[in-house]
């Protein structure tokens, strides 16, 4: 199904209020791990965007072959270069548990790559996360290390992976899925497969799926699947999925932040939060991506649209959650 009015209002809910009763961190801490030598555009794009999208602070732990890149794209990103190849997960794992005691989500995988130390770090981390009941987005090589040990992740309800055509595909064949599925089921299967996860299959039409019918230890389970069918930019630039990330986890924190009471009235299930997230992610982005290619068309680039984010926040979710209810400022 579409997006409906129900969940357009719920997913409003999740949005911290900016009328002054909140403090610093209370509108959202967010981490992205990844960020290796080769890679520093995603890690800052996700956490980048996670500010935009108006999270309060924004945490990249990365390889410090990368730390120095990340940092000087912009002093608003706190940096921790302590994945360090020549080290060990014992070493690292006290710095590591210190900096998620400080976040509401960790989003997993933009730059990561699949050097084997960044992959121990990144699956260590998932471990710590699952341990610290965190929500959790994976994404891009993040989705490579869930493939190759599936049970990392399997059965957590608190994660969103974030696919796309090619990385669907591979991650549904790694769990055991029937590629002959219909189409308009896959997403829903895959998250059958990974113990009721939410799915955000990107492509033409988003589709947001998660389905723990059939997961052991579960009661009053759900099959829920929505298309988000909002008109995206007519180029599909490399980074716009580290954006999307950043956005999705962005929704989350806030999540976490609504289900320990810093705002809203508690009366939205918890369970909902994972699902309206990854809709709410999908809905800014692909407005952001159409906006930006409306300015740059054939040469719009990710970067042209970290400075569409706010507006194609208000289009989709309404002027009200940028300016507060007293109007604009």
């Amino acid at each position: 199904m579409a997006v409906s009015r129900t969940i357009l209002e719920q997913i409003k809910r999740l949005i911290p209020p900016l009328d002054g009763t909140l403090h610093k961190g209370q509108s959202g801490r967010v981490g992205v791990l990844g960020g290796a030598l080769d890679y520093t555009g995603a890690p800052f794009f996700a956490s980048f965007s996670a500010l935009r999208f108006g999270a309060d602070l924004s945490h990249v732990i990365c390889s410090p072959t990368a730390a120095g890149a990340i940092k000087s794209y912009s002093p608003d990103l706190i940096v921790h270069p302590i994945l360090r190849e020549d080290s060990t997960i014992d070493i690292v794992r006290p710095e590591l548990d210190a900096i998620l005691a400080r976040l509401h989500v960790l989003v997993i995988g933009p730059g990561l790559g699949r050097e084997s130390y960044m992959q121990r770090y990144a699956k260590a981390a998932l471990a710590a996360a699952r341990a610290r009941d965190m929500y959790v987005v994976v994404d891009a090589d993040g989705l490579y290390m869930i493939g190759q040990d599936p049970d990392s992740l399997r059965g957590y309800p608190k994660a969103v992976v974030t696919p796309n055509v090619v990385e669907f595909g591979r991650l549904l064949k790694d769990v055991g899925g029937d590629p002959d599925t219909p189409s308009n089921d896959k997403a829903a299967l895959l998250s059958r497969l990974l113990g009721g996860v939410t799915v955000l299959e990107k492509g033409a039409h988003d589709i947001v799926a998660v389905d723990n019918t059939k997961v052991k230890g579960v009661r009053d389970g759900q099959r829920e699947q929505i298309e988000v069918d909002i008109t995206g930019g007519m180029k599909r630039c490399g980074g716009q999925g580290d954006i999307l990330s950043g956005a999705v986890g962005t929704f989350l924190a806030w999540g976490k932040c609504y289900e320990d009471g810093a705002f809203g009235d508690g009366s939205l299930p918890f369970t909902r939060i994972p699902l309206l997230a990854a809709v709410g992610g999908s809905m800014v982005t692909r407005t952001a991506s159409r906006r930006a290619f409306a300015i740059h068309g054939r040469g719009v680039v990710t970067q042209d649209m970290l400075s569409e984010l706010a507006a194609a926040f208000s289009e989709v979710l309404g002027e009200e959650h940028v300016f507060g209810d007293k109007g604009k400022l």
